[in-house]
Parts: structure tokens; C-alpha cells; sequence
């Protein structure tokens, strides 16, 4: 994750393409770095780039820091570690994809994504799993679904059947519902199936990963767009013993009767909820719904969208996580198309729609690289000798005499042990005709060794993509480095730890501190009553006074037992605060109780209690001593004339 979000700094946006520019701006160790590099970065991480001296020189200082590290680290052969290199690559093949499909099918993809976002669907089918590849039992799944089909049209009821027959699991409770969908929650095949229903059309017999379906769309209703809510949530799992979900209930009813007399939504959420993503900002939830990267369980969110006005709440409900009370505090339609655009197109590159991109990018390629079918006939050879050993894959080719060319593509020509080794690799478990293996893994070849080409070529058929490379070929070697060199030298040091510390020691200081029992009551009768409960017997702790006080309420009294810094409690500034049991202190409506058993005065932080800052700030001294050896060791030119006149 850390390398993920520091690649981030360096990958800030998606590249821009700019005119060629020759002109070097600076030269590390003799190495030129052109204007058009330099200003594509500068570009990045400056959204309103001034173009005046103070702000070049100010990036100027940043980027030679950044392009020393990684002459250093090209210079120690980081380039050449094995894990390195196969983390660019990695890298690249990801990148590759954007790439390698056609962008005009990509863009009508994404139309019709959006399009089909703007309905929910609602779908019942039947599924029924196919035993393996072989000829015999894909016919035997189809004619049965079929024969389902034909049943259905003639009268028969859909749902019985598909209780009865379909390998569908859910199928025996939910009768092949599988209730409101959009797109990208089903396989593309399917939701291409469903959307091109009307209501109570039953599809024909249609082929996904799973198996065989048939499908019946049942209802469809407009997306139901964006919610902005707040909840408050206790939480316990649906199958934890009966006493906890009980008491889970019990706690929320509660808290929905004093929100139902008049307190706050928002104070209630913060003092009892336990979603610690939320509760802190009174409840509120990220943003989800139709178009949104965010989605709730069903039952959220049909109580959320459910509620009619801004302000409304649910009454309390339970999911998979426990009990809630739900908020409407926004609603706004399905987002713009060229808002939702950026996440629409990722998501067709990822699911099965991309291999209808990358058919017809291989369609246009084979034309921009002259494609040309050599010899056809020459693939009869391997009709005739793919025999069992084949499907187990041990087949060889040793009686494959010639090497006939079968196709060429720009001057590289190939050629029939190519597709020997092709077939050889790529073998198929399950048995079919020879012809209808031969075919496929034919056209499967030449669409891999198609892209492989085009693959190969990305660097010098397009400038922004190497430039993007070379972004993440410094990151990475960056990365590595400032691992070995800083982080990692930090951490292990425990000597120069120690030392920087004790050279500093004034820097980690404790201010005045409380060792304290923290009581905070519902209201200062509680109060009250805790206070009497601490002061008739020194043995009383905390967790006697939950048990009593918490008796007719979960939500009377919490504790919490730590050492604070006043500056951390809020409620205790300018309060005068002795060892033992303090006055109450009424703070925003709460009423707290202090049993101070320790008063700490100032003094230095132990290298343990600060050590997560001591370290970052070794670290940052570590960093500093390397940069002045790496500017000692390499030289810097810089081309003022280049360099300040970046945006002509």
C-alpha cells in the first residue's frame, strides 16, 4: 500500500502530450533531460502552473532531488534486480491494456454502460451447468434449457420451474429472482441478454461462464441515483447468541426514542454509534447508489432510498451487521455521463466487454500491418495428427517435417512449428473435433502474436506511453532506494536512533498529564450517581458502575482509562484538576467524571513513547546527509534559458 500511494506522487495524472521538444533543461551526471520532460512533470504536479522564476526554481529544487536518487540507484544496478524488473513489467502490461483495444468500440461500450445505468432491471432465470467442453454434454445442457424454454412459452410457470430445475442455488428460495441489477453487476453476456428484453419476454437460450440461462425480465424501474446519508448503527451479527441481539435491539429502540423526542441525529451518532467510519461526523456515509463506487447491503439501502425528504429517517432495521437508523440527507439523480465517464471506461476494460475492444482493434491491425494468409492449407497437418495426447498435454510435433509460412504481418513472416509450439503450450483439457480446435487456436495465434507486435511497438508508436514508462521505471527504482538507503536504515539503526535522539531530546517533551478513569454520563443525574458510587468504596471500578448504571440503559454511562495531555480533552480546559475524584464538568450537553489516580508532570517523551516521530525525523536527517553526498558525488547543469521559459 505505501508503494502504491508514493508511485501516486510521482503518477499524479494521466499524461498529456506535448510538442516534441529537443531543447535540454538540465544534465545529471551528463545525462540531458529534455524541455519536454521536464515541463510534463512540472505540469503534473502544478495545477495552476505560474511559469514564474520563484515557482520553477521551488519545483526545480524537488525535481533534482528526485532525479539524483534515481541516477544513484541506476547507477548501484537497481535497474537490473530481478524483483524490479519484474514489477515494471508488471507495471507496463497494465498500462499495455489501455492500449491494446480499439478506442472507438471502447467509447460506444461505455454509451451503452451508461445508458443501461440509467434503468434497474429487474431478472429471474434458470441455469443449467454444463459438465464439461465436450460437444455431447454442451448439446445435452442446451436441449434441456431449450426444451425449459419451450415449456415456459406454452404456459408452464417460470418460477416452479426454476425452483425444479435450475442449477442456481439460490433457485430454491428465491425462485430464479435475482432481483434489481445494472450494469456491471452480471457477467456482460448476461446483462446483454437482460437489457434487450421487454417485460415478461422470456430470452432464448443464452451462454456465460456459469453455464446456460434463460431469462425473464420482470420489472424495471428508473436508476434511483445518489444518496448522501447518515446512520447510526449498533452493531451484531445476525447469528450471535439471542442475549447480544436482544440487547443490540434494545439499545437502538432507545436511541430512536430519544431521537423521536427531539435529540439530534447527528449527537446521537456520534455518542452511540458503532461505525467508527462515521460516527465521528455524525453518521455520515459516503455517497452510494446508481453510478457510485460505493454500495450498501439491499436492505440499506431500500430503506434509504425509500425515505422522501431530506431530513427523514428510517425507523430502526437490521442487516448482516447489526441494527441502524438511516438518514436521507441528499438525493440527486445518476450523474452526467462525463462525470461517471473516467470509472465507466475503466470497468469495460476490466470485464468480458474488452475482449469485443481487443477483436476489433486485431480487425484494424491486421489491415495497418498487412495481414496477409499465406498458406491455409498448411494447417490441415495438425487436423489430422492432434490425437488424445493433445488434451492431456503431452503432445509433441516431432513428425512435422515442414515449416510452411502460414501468415505474415509487416516483414515477419509465421510459420507452422510457430503454431506447433503455439498449440503445444496452449492445449485443451477436454476433447472436441480436430477442425473446431484447429480453427480456434488459429485465430487465437494470430490475434496473440497481433497484439504481441503491436505490444512490442507501443514505446515508438506512442511518445506519452514511453514517457509514462519512464515515469514509472524512476518511481519504482525510487521507491526501492529510499527503502534501502532511508526507511528501512531508520528503523534498523537502532544505535544512530538512539543517539539522534538523545542530540534532541528537547524536541520530544510531555506536557502536564492525567492518569485517569473517564466517565461519561447521559445526564448529570448519572453523574451524580457515579460520583456517590466511586467516593462510598475505593474498590468500586469501572466495571461495577456499568453493571449498575447501565442496567436500565446500554446508553447511560461509557468509560474510558488512559494518560492525557489536557490539550486532548477538550472539556478539561481551564478546569483545575486534582488526583482523586473530580467535580463534575459539564461539556455540550454531556457530564463527565474524572477519577484521577496519577498527576504526571512535564518531562521528556521515553524513545519508545515518541518513536514513531523520532524515526520519521531520523529519517528526514538521513535523507538530508545523502542528498549533499549525492550532490558532491554527480553535477548538475541547468539550462537557465530552457528552464525559465518553459511555457514558450
Amino acid at each position: 500500500m505505501k508503494k502504491i500511494l508514493f508511485l501516486s506522487i510521482i503518477l499524479l495524472n494521466q499524461y498529456t502530450t506535448f510538442a516534441q521538444s529537443n531543447e535540454v533543461a538540465l544534465e545529471i551526471n551528463g545525462k540531458p533531460i529534455y524541455k519536454q520532460e521536464f515541463l510534463q512533470i512540472y505540469l503534473k504536479n502544478n495545477n495552476n502552473p505560474k511559469f514564474d522564476k520563484a515557482s520553477i526554481d521551488e519545483y526545480l529544487e524537488l525535481y533534482k532531488k528526485f532525479k539524483l536518487k534515481v541516477t544513484e540507484a541506476e547507477n548501484l544496478k537497481y535497474d537490473t534486480i530481478n524483483k524490479l524488473k519484474k514489477e515494471l513489467e508488471g507495471y507496463r502490461k497494465t498500462l499495455s491494456n489501455s492500449y491494446l483495444i480499439d478506442k472507438e468500440e471502447n467509447n460506444k461500450l461505455v454509451e451503452e454502460a451508461y445508458n443501461r445505468l440509467k434503468t434497474e432491471i429487474r431478472v429471474s432465470h434458470i441455469l443449467i451447468n454444463i459438465k464439461s467442453s465436450n460437444p455431447a454434454d454442451t448439446l445435452e445442457a442446451y436441449n434441456k434449457l431449450n426444451d425449459l424454454r419451450e415449456r415456459i412459452i406454452k404456459g408452464e410457470n417460470f418460477n416452479t420451474l426454476a425452483k425444479e430445475f435450475s442449477n442456481d442455488p439460490s433457485a430454491v428460495y428465491n425462485n430464479g429472482d435475482l432481483g434489481f441489477f445494472t450494469a456491471f453487476q452480471m457477467v456482460y453476456p448476461f446483462e446483454e441478454a437482460a437489457y434487450n428484453l421487454n417485460i415478461n419476454d422470456i430470452s432464448p437460450v443464452v451462454k456465460t461462464k456459469f453455464g446456460y440461462h434463460i431469462l425473464k425480465l420482470t420489472d424495471q424501474r428508473p436508476a434511483r441515483g445518489i444518496m448522501k446519508a447518515s446512520h447510526i448503527m449498533i452493531s451484531v451479527k445476525k447469528d450471535a447468541p439471542k442475549d447480544e441481539v436482544e440487547s443490540a435491539k434494545k439499545k437502538i429502540d432507545e436511541i430512536y426514542e430519544k431521537l423521536n423526542k427531539g435529540e439530534t441525529f447527528e449527537d446521537l451518532a456520534q455518542n452511540f454509534s458503532d461505525d467508527p467510519g462515521s460516527s465521528d461526523k455524525g453518521g455520515k456515509l459516503p455517497e452510494f447508489g446508481s453510478g457510485s463506487n460505493t454500495r450498501m447491503v439491499t436492505e440499506f439501502e431500500n430503506e434509504a432510498f425509500n425515505l422522501k425528504q431530506n431530513g427523514d429517517y428510517s425507523k430502526p432495521f437490521q442487516t448482516d451487521f447489526g441494527f441502524h437508523i438511516v438518514k436521507r440527507i441528499n438525493h440527486t439523480p445518476l450523474a452526467s455521463f462525463d462525470a461517471l465517464k473516467k470509472e465507466i471506461q475503466s470497468k469495460v476494460n476490466k470485464d468480458e466487454r474488452s475482449k469485443i475492444t481487443q477483436q476489433s482493434l486485431v480487425k484494424k491491425l491486421k489491415k495497418e500491418y498487412n495481414y496477409t494468409l499465406v498458406d491455409r492449407k498448411s494447417l490441415k497437418w495438425f487436423v489430422k495428427n492432434l490425437d488424445s495426447n493433445y488434451y492431456k498435454g503431452t503432445w509433441n510435433y516431432d513428425k512435422l517435417n515442414s515449416d510452411k509460412i502460414i501468415f505474415s504481418i509487416v516483414n515477419k513472416n509465421y510459420t507452422q512449428k510457430m503454431f506447433a509450439q503455439f498449440l503445444k503450450t496452449n492445449f485443451r483439457i477436454t476433447k472436441q473435433e480436430n477442425q473446431s480446435v484447429v480453427s480456434k487456436q488459429f485465430e487465437n495465434w494470430v490475434s496473440q502474436e497481433i497484439l504481441k507486435y503491436e505490444d512490442a511497438n507501443l514505446e515508438t508508436k506512442y511518445p506519452e506511453f514511453k514517457a509514462l514508462m519512464q515515469e514509472y521505471h524512476d518511481g519504482v527504482l525510487l521507491y526501492e532506494i529510499m527503502t534501502d538507503k532511508i526507511w528501512n536504515r531508520a528503523t534498523r539503526d537502532t544505535l544512530g536512533l538512539k543517539e539522534f535522539y538523545n542530540l534532541n531530546i528537547n524536541k520530544y517533551q510531555w506536557k502536564d498529564r492525567i492518569d485517569v478513569t473517564i466517565y461519561e454520563c447521559l445526564n448529570k443525574e448519572i453523574a451524580q450517581n457515579v460520583t456517590k458510587m466511586l467516593k462510598s468504596n475505593d474498590t468500586i471500578n469501572s466495571k461495577h458502575i456499568l453493571e449498575k448504571i447501565n442496567k436500565s440503559s446500554e446508553l447511560n454511562v461509557k468509560v474510558k482509562m488512559n494518560k492525557y495531555e489536557k490539550d486532548e480533552l477538550s472539556y478539561v480546559q481551564n478546569k483545575k484538576i486534582i488526583k482523586g475524584i473530580n467535580p463534575i464538568i459539564e461539556h455540550n450537553k454531556k457530564f463527565y467524571v474524572l477519577n484521577v489516580s496519577e498527576i504526571i508532570p512535564s518531562g521528556p517523551k521515553s524513545l519508545k513513547e515518541a518513536k514513531g516521530l523520532i524515526t520519521s525525523d531520523y529519517q528526514n536527517h538521513l535523507e538530508k546527509q545523502w542528498l549533499e553526498e549525492l550532490n558532491k558525488k554527480y553535477t548538475i547543469k541547468v539550462n537557465s534559458d530552457v528552464i525559465y521559459n518553459l511555457s514558450k
